[in-house]
Formats: C-alpha cells, sequence, structure tokens
C-alpha cells in the first residue's frame, strides 16, 4: 500500500534538512502550497510534484516513492497531468474510456477567447512576479501552467491545438525564470525544454526564437556565455526576417547581455546599438505580436547600463539614469539596478556608495527570495 503522500513530502524535506521556506526557494512550489500539501489540505499535482522532488535533491528511488504516494492521493481525479505524462496519469486506468472521451471533447471545444483569456492570465501573473516574486507566485504559476498542459494534452483541432500551444510556450517560459531565480537550473532548463518543445509544435518561428533565447540565462548561470550566445544566435537565424520589431530588439538586447558575460565588449555593444535602432519608440513594452517580450526604451538603458557594469566599466550615468525612470514596483529588477550600481561604484573605489546599494540590493532579492540576486550580491560584498 502507497504511503500518504504528506508524510513522504514531509519525511523527504527533513531528511534533507530543509525549512518548507527553503524547499519553496528551490522548488518554485510556494510555501503555503508546501504546507497545504503536508497537511493533507491539498491534492498535488504532477507538475508540483517533480518540482519537490527536484527541489529535494532526490535520487531515483526516493523520486518513485514521492510520486508513487502522490498518485495514491489522487485517484481518479487528483494527481493532475502534463503534456508527455498522459501514460502515467492514474485516471485513465480507473476513469474509462467516458472519461478519456470527455476530457478529448473538453480540449476540442476550448474557444479562441478562451486560449486568449490563459494568455493574458499568464501576462498577469507574470506582473505580479515581477513585483513580489517566485516565493509567493510561484505555486499559482506552476498551476496555471499544468492547466494548459493539460488541456493541450487533449486538444485534437489544429486551430485550438496551435494557440494552446503559444500559451504554453510563454507560461513555461516563466515558470523557468522563476525557478531559474530561485537557483534551480535543472528544473529551469526542463522547462525552458518544455516552453521550445511547445514552441515547435505550433510551427512559429517567432514563438521558438523567443523560447530559445529566453534559455540562454541557464547557459550564462552555469558558466557557458558563450554557449549563450550561440544560442541566441541560431534563434536568430531560424526567425530571420518574421520576428516583429520589438522581439527583433529583445533578440539584439538578450545577445547583448550574452556577449558581455563572456566578455566580448564591442560586439556586446554593437548588438546593444541594434536593438536600440529597430526597437519601436515610445513607452509601450508590450508586443501585440508577441506578448511575452516586454521592452521599451527605459528597459534599453537599464539593459545597456548594467551590461557595461558586467563588463566593468563605468556605467554610472546609463545607471542612474535607468534608476531614474524604473517603477520601482518591478522589485527583482530593481534589486538588479542596485546590484550593478554596487558594481559600478566598487569599479570606481566608491566602497560606500557601493556597500549603500549592495544592501539595498540584498534586501529587495530577500523580500522576493531571489537566490540569485542574492548569490551574486554576496559574491560582490566579498570584495567590499
Amino acid at each position: 500500500m502507497a504511503e500518504p503522500f504528506a508524510s513522504v513530502l514531509r519525511e523527504s524535506r527533513l531528511g534533507a534538512g530543509l525549512t518548507q521556506e527553503e524547499l519553496a526557494e528551490r522548488s518554485g512550489v510556494s510555501r503555503h502550497a508546501i504546507s497545504m500539501l503536508e497537511s493533507g489540505g491539498r491534492r498535488p499535482r504532477l507538475s508540483s510534484v517533480t518540482a519537490l522532488a527536484d527541489g529535494l535533491g532526490l535520487d531515483p528511488t526516493g523520486r518513485g516513492r514521492l510520486l508513487a504516494s502522490a498518485r495514491k492521493v489522487g485517484g481518479p481525479s487528483g494527481l493532475g497531468a502534463s503534456a508527455g505524462s498522459a501514460v502515467e496519469h492514474p485516471s485513465f486506468l480507473l476513469a474509462g474510456d467516458e472519461a478519456l472521451a470527455a476530457r478529448i471533447e473538453s480540449g476540442g471545444s476550448l474557444s479562441a477567447d478562451v486560449v486568449d483569456s490563459f494568455m493574458s492570465q499568464t501576462q498577469l501573473l507574470r506582473t505580479l512576479d515581477r513585483q513580489v516574486g517566485a516565493v509567493i507566485m510561484g505555486g499559482q504559476v506552476q498551476a496555471h501552467l499544468a492547466a494548459l498542459e493539460d488541456l493541450l494534452a487533449f486538444s485534437m483541432l489544429p486551430q485550438t491545438r496551435d494557440r494552446l500551444a503559444r500559451a504554453v510556450v510563454g507560461a513555461a517560459a516563466l515558470a523557468a525564470w522563476q525557478v531559474l531565480d530561485l537557483g534551480n537550473t535543472q528544473r529551469a532548463w526542463q522547462l525552458y525544454e518544455l516552453s521550445k518543445g511547445a514552441a515547435a509544435r505550433a510551427d512559429d518561428p517567432m514563438y521558438l526564437a523567443y523560447a530559445m533565447t529566453a534559455q540562454a540565462p541557464v547557459l550564462t548561470a552555469v558558466g557557458k556565455p558563450d554557449l549563450a550566445v550561440e544560442l541566441i544566435q541560431e534563434a536568430q537565424r531560424s526567425v530571420g526576417t518574421k520576428a516583429s520589431p520589438r522581439l527583433m530588439a529583445w533578440l539584439h538586447a538578450s545577445a547583448a547581455e550574452a556577449l558581455a558575460h563572456a566578455g566580448r565588449r564591442d560586439a556586446s555593444m554593437r548588438a546593444v546599438d541594434r536593438a536600440a535602432a529597430v526597437l519601436p519608440p515610445g513607452d509601450d513594452d508590450w508586443d501585440l505580436e508577441m506578448p511575452d517580450v516586454i521592452l521599451n526604451d527605459r528597459n534599453l538603458i537599464r539593459w545597456r547600463g548594467c551590461m557595461l557594469a558586467q563588463l566593468d566599466e563605468a556605467a554610472m550615468s546609463e545607471l542612474y539614469d535607468a534608476l531614474a525612470k524604473i517603477d520601482t514596483k518591478f522589485t527583482r529588477a530593481t534589486a538588479s539596478m542596485h546590484f550593478h550600481m554596487a558594481k559600478a561604484h566598487l569599479a570606481h573605489g566608491e566602497r560606500d556608495q557601493a556597500a549603500n546599494h549592495a544592501r539595498q540590493a540584498r534586501g529587495l532579492a530577500v523580500r522576493i527570495g531571489s537566490a540569485r540576486n542574492r548569490a551574486r550580491i554576496d559574491r560582490l560584498c566579498a570584495e567590499l
């Protein structure tokens, strides 16, 4: 008989020496969701169980034990399915042909307006994530992605399937960015692979270029910036002239960032200049053709300043200009700005100013649970 999921999860967490807050940071599943799962107050979904197993660092035996206990809780309608996992879903064995037929009918009856609503929800979740971070929003994003995966798995008609696949691209990329910010590079890579797979399924060059480029920061995070550059360049080649102006600018800006991490200053500056040349003017930062891309003139100024700081060059005017224009509700971006300002001040030998910005950056990073920002701030503080 399978063990109770709540007990297995709690035992695994304690065995790993983690608090609920620490597991939330590692997995991208919110602390509240973990608390509810450990108390038996919430049924586990497959996407959450997989994320928790990754966060716990379970070996194959431990992972299998956790999954088996989750399936026991799920019963005919519990543990949620994700794309590619339908064969393992216990509801197929227990619910019979009628349940499968009903799910296929449900997946095929979605209107374009409903899919658009899902995509709008992704944008709302993205905005909330920029303000409060993955510790609070991670569980909601994971649930949103799981619902889209489930619908896509049972969608048969091309017009609905392709729209759902595009929706999965954005939701999976958002979930990946969250867990990357929490320091889980392996899980982030897997989610970006899901995003790329959905883009390929939709046969949409713009969405595929977006998903490929969004994955590049994982390569940078694991010390492979040259591979990140190659991945973005391949994305640029694959989309060619089919990219919208804002997407093209975002691809150039992303390439500039990867080039800066690779220490290739001149190429980085040329790339950011190309981004400025094609970026549509004005304060709008959303792309109507590619809603997951966010970029305007103010964002690009911040991007340029941060790149110069990454290259250990004086970037004070660009950074202070960007800081004056940034929307401070976007906590992660503001934390990043203060980090790069600390880095720039340190390059000038201005240790007091550097320490001040480092303190502000760390406070914001702690607020949203950004392990990625905390790690680089701690490395910088060691130099102060």
